[in-house]
C-alpha cells in the first residue's frame, strides 16, 4: 500500500510526529508531501485552532507538554500562526527529501527561527544547496509542485495536518501514528467487527439544540 504523510510546517504536531515519519521512511518508502493548511481549512470553510482563543492556548501548551514527554525540542518562533509558504515552497525545491523535511522542521520547532520569508530562510537555503531563495521559491515548477500535493489530498479527502494516508485510509494527528502502525501491520484491521460497522454507520443529527 503506498504511504503519504500530509503536513505543514505551521503545525507544531506535524513537528510532534516527524520522529517516527522519519524512522517509518526509512524502513518503507513514504511519500513526504509538504501542504498549505491554511487553503485546507479555506476548502473545508473550518477555522483553525489558533483561530479559535481557548483552543489556541490550550493546543501551544498541550504540544508543548507533549514535546517535553517525547524528549523533543519545541521552541515556537516569535509570532504563530506564520506564513509557511516559503516553507513549504523550500521543501519542494529542495526535493521534499527526508533530510530536507528535517532541516527545515529543525529550523523552526526545535530552534525557534522565523520561516515566514525567502530572506528569512536564506540560511536553511544555502545549507541544502539553493544559493538564490527568492528565486528558487519563485519557479513555476516549485509553485505546481505544491499545488499538486495538495490536490492530491483534496483527492484523498484529507481533513487534517498532520496526516498519514496508507492506502485509502487517512490517520489525522501525531497522536494517531500508533493506530496507523497497527493497520499497517494488519490491513484487515477495519474489516473486522465493530470496526467493519463503523464504517457504514449512518449519520444522524449533527446539531441539537434546546
Amino acid at each position: 500500500m503506498p504511504i503519504v504523510w500530509y503536513f505543514d510546517f505551521v503545525s507544531m504536531f506535524s513537528w510532534l510526529q516527524w520522529p517516527a515519519v522519519r524512522e517509518l521512511a526509512a524502513q518503507r518508502d513514504v511519500s513526504l508531501r509538504p501542504i498549505l493548511f491554511g487553503a485546507l481549512l479555506t476548502e473545508m470553510n473550518h477555522r483553525g485552532p489558533a483561530e479559535i482563543p481557548r483552543k489556541r492556548e490550550f493546543s501551544y501548551r498541550y504540544a508543548l507538554w507533549r514535546a517535553r514527554k517525547q524528549g523533543m525540542p519545541l521552541r515556537f518562533p516569535a509570532a504563530h500562526p506564520f506564513n509557511p509558504l516559503p516553507a513549504l515552497r523550500l521543501c519542494v525545491a529542495a526535493g521534499s527529501t527526508v533530510d530536507a523535511v528535517g532541516a527545515i522542521f529543525e529550523w523552526i520547532w526545535a530552534h525557534g527561527r522565523a520561516a515566514d520569508t525567502p530572506e528569512a530562510l536564506e540560511p536553511l537555503a544555502a545549507a541544502l544547496g539553493i544559493s538564490d531563495v527568492r528565486a528558487a521559491l519563485g519557479t513555476p515548477a516549485v509553485k505546481a509542485g505544491l499545488q499538486a500535493n495538495f490536490e492530491q489530498a483534496m483527492r484523498q479527502q484529507v481533513f487534517g495536518v498532520p496526516t498519514l494516508a496508507i492506502g485509502d485510509e487517512l490517520f489525522w494527528g501525531a497522536d494517531a501514528h500508533a493506530f496507523a502502525m497497527d493497520y499497517l501491520a494488519d490491513p484487515g484491521l477495519f474489516a473486522e467487527g465493530e470496526m467493519a460497522r463503523l464504517g457504514d454507520l449512518p449519520v444522524g443529527i449533527s446539531r441539537f439544540r434546546s
